[in-house]
């Protein structure tokens, strides 16, 4: 399960630990090695009328209560979803999370546990259509959860020595335990094992709160993992100028508490870097005077921007605070002495924020407070976790929320745009930290993706999906927005059409709540993206292309047809039988005229553990069978992961196509992954 006391970090801009936002919010289940994780693929539905979402495909608003219900009624029937999902006796599943569709589809997002222990990364996504019937299920591992033994051979001491000569390695400052070492199933990377989970308390090198967390094998005491648990994320305000502020009156005395949004209250840590602090109260409803020698005047904006983040989440996503509860998180400024960093803790369920270098920009703007919530967000969602490629889409997620929640604000002090941190000055030089039409401007972040993205810093890798993000929205090329000037580059070389900003958040935070898992990598991501264009807008849309061109534009698969053309795709899992009887994933194509064409492209993704026992086939409407693989081809090889030109052109293009995938000898396993055919 997810430990509430997962933190988040900010962004940062150069390798120096102290100039490093926390703009965080990693789920604090675990951190994976290996990305694991694959989203549905989206139903084959025509294109909606001007691009207007499909009648019943979006998610709907739920109101707290309404949300309470559902997740009741998941749970009053856990057992029997476990039963029909193939789960083994000592499997039970906890409820997570749950997004509703206008058409009465169901998605409720679940943890596992295995003989009563926690199992890290273990969650999974079932989709329920109105009926009842389960329509797709994405997991975060596909791996059985069947450990050798839950009875550790190893002393749960040595576990946690073990997790404090790993915090001291990295020097921390007075490590202290802060969670005892626990048992867990470890299946974030390989075969699920028995493991124990230590959580190291105390400060980092840099004063930030530390939550390192170790996994260590039960049965050799060897460490398997370890992964930080905090990334680093009418009042006068510094930022945003004067603004109307939610609070709350007791007899004489005003204070920051928002009673409108789940009483979100708002605390002056006083340079303290423990505790809640003291609430921000006076004799007046006036709040600070724009200057941060005032300490009220960070209060304002910290409490500003979680006011306007919550509106956002509420108005355009319809998710009633962080956890969809209706219940508010809270915040802490004035944290340490010149603390350059803002971070996001599930522990506290709270935003904290340092006041920079100096103590004169403290790190309270709009898009900052927005990151930091999103952190939050996540973590009670997908729970991407916080390393590898998983951990830069967290990143990127929280920059994409920051950033539209900015646009949303539409505040004449800050005005939207496609900068991180543009206004808290955390380089000194007046620049920002992260730029999304090309992330590669800060000096770090990468622009595209590459094979070795998931090994760097997750505030540098999330520069891919910052940049496809700003291609969806607004395109490539050069152009002026809000008065500031970008110039998106594409991978290809190709020029990429947005889509509008509108459009593009939508089609990210359905990926976030319906179709990305823990261990969701880049390859994952864009097959998430595509399925939910393709349910929001239909497979064969402008907006379902659009996604396919801003994922080739930073080097995430291809454009279809090489720059034109339509692709239609399915990236629903397929179990292969070992040694077993074929099976089957169909795709139908719709809305071609004629024949299909000489050099139709079909991309095949199987995971599969020795590639020489399958045979792979693609079946045309009418039933005619195109060999792509024989069997005892490919060696000893893992995976199939390539794309076929097969001559079509004597079939009709519209109908249902097939991939066929036999496993003809005993042992190995696996399963279809993904696929897709374009037509050029």
């Amino acid at each position: 399960m997810r430990d509430s006391s997962s933190h988040r970090r900010a962004p940062h801009t150069a390798p120096r630990r102290v100039a490093a936002v926390a703009l965080v919010g990693v789920a604090a289940l675990i951190a994976a090695a290996v990305q694991t994780g694959a989203a549905t693929a989206a139903p084959e539905k025509a294109p909606s009328a001007a691009g207007k979402v499909l009648p019943g495909a979006e998610s709907v608003k739920l109101s707290p209560a309404q949300r309470a219900a559902l997740i009741r009624e998941a749970n009053s029937t856990k057992a029997d979803t476990a039963k029909d999902l193939g789960l083994g006796a000592k499997e039970k599943l906890v409820v997570r999370d749950v997004v509703k569709d206008g058409d009465g589809t169901v998605h409720t997002r679940y943890e596992r546990t295995y003989d009563g222990l926690p199992v890290l990364g273990g969650d999974l996504v079932v989709e329920t259509a109105k009926s009842g019937a389960t329509k797709d299920v994405v997991k975060a591992t596909r791996a059985a959860i069947k450990p050798a033994t839950t009875t550790a051979a190893v002393p749960a001491a040595k576990a946690q020595k073990q997790a404090l000569a790993a915090a001291k390695a990295e020097d921390a400052k007075s490590p202290d335990v802060n969670k005892a070492p626990r048992k867990v199933i470890w299946a974030a990377n390989g075969k699920p094992t028995l493991a124990y989970e230590t959580v190291i308390g105390g400060l980092q090198e840099d004063g930030t709160p530390n939550e390192l967390h170790v996994i260590t094998d039960a049965a050799t005491g060897a460490k398997l993992y370890e992964y930080q648990g905090i990334e680093n994320g009418t009042g006068n305000t510094m930022y945003s100028g004067s603004v109307t502020l939610g609070t709350t009156q007791s007899g004489s005395t005003y204070n920051l508490t928002d009673g409108a949004r789940g009483s979100h209250k708002t605390y002056n840590l006083n340079r303290g870097t423990s505790g809640t602090g003291t609430l921000f109260s006076g004799p007046d409803d006036v709040w600070g005077n724009g200057n941060p020698s005032n300490l009220e005047t960070a209060g304002a904006d910290a409490h500003y921007g979680a006011a306007l983040t919550w509106d956002y989440y509420k108005n355009v996503h319809g998710r009633s605070g962080i956890k969809g509860d209706g219940v508010g998180a809270y915040s802490r400024v004035h944290y340490g002495n010149n603390y350059v960093n803002a971070f996001w803790s599930d522990s506290c369920f709270c935003m904290t924020y340092g006041d920079g270098s100096g103590n004169t920009h403290p790190l309270t703007s709009i898009d900052v407070a927005g990151h930091e919530m999103t952190h939050g967000v996540t973590s009670n969602t997908a729970g991407l976790i916080y390393s590898g490629e998983s951990g830069g889409l967290n990143e990127a997620t929280s920059d994409i929320f920051g950033s539209t929640v900015e646009f949303y604000a539409n505040n004449a002090s800050d005005v939207g745009d496609y900068l991180i941190g543009e206004e808290i000055d955390i380089n000194g030089d007046g620049t920002p930290l992260r730029y999304m039409d090309k992330p590669s401007k800060d000096g770090a972040s990468k622009d595209a993706w590459y094979s070795g993205i998931g090994s760097i810093d997750v505030h540098y890798s999330s520069g891919p999906a910052n940049h496809f993000f700003y291609l969806l929205s607004e395109g490539s090329g050069t152009k002026t927005i809000n008065g500031v000037t970008y110039d998106s580059p594409t991978s290809d070389g190709l020029p990429v059409t947005g889509i509008g900003r509108d459009k593009a958040e939508k089609i990210w935070f359905r990926s976030l709540t319906t179709k990305f898992t823990s261990n969701t990598n880049y390859a994952a991501a864009r097959t998430g993206t595509l399925a939910a264009a393709g349910e929001l807008y239909g497979t064969t849309s402008a907006e379902y292309k659009a996604v396919q061109d801003a994922w080739a534009g930073v080097a995430v698969g291809t454009r279809p047809g090489g720059g034109g053309g339509t692709s239609f795709e399915s990236g629903t899992d397929v179990s292969i039988p070992d040694n077993g009887a074929a099976v089957t994933s169909p795709i139908t194509v719709s809305g071609r005229t004629g024949n299909a064409p000489s050099n139709l492209q079909v991309a095949v993704d199987i995971v599969h553990t020795y590639v020489g026992d399958l045979k792979v086939d693609l079946l045309a409407p009418d039933g005619t069978v195109y060999t792509l693989k024989g069997y005892g081809t490919g060696g000893s090889s893992d995976n199939l992961n390539t794309t076929y030109t097969v001559n079509a052109s004597s079939e009709v293009a519209n109908g249902v196509w097939t991939l066929r995938v036999q496993d003809n000898a005993a042992i190995d396993t696996g399963y279809i992954n993904s696929w897709k055919v374009t037509f050029p």
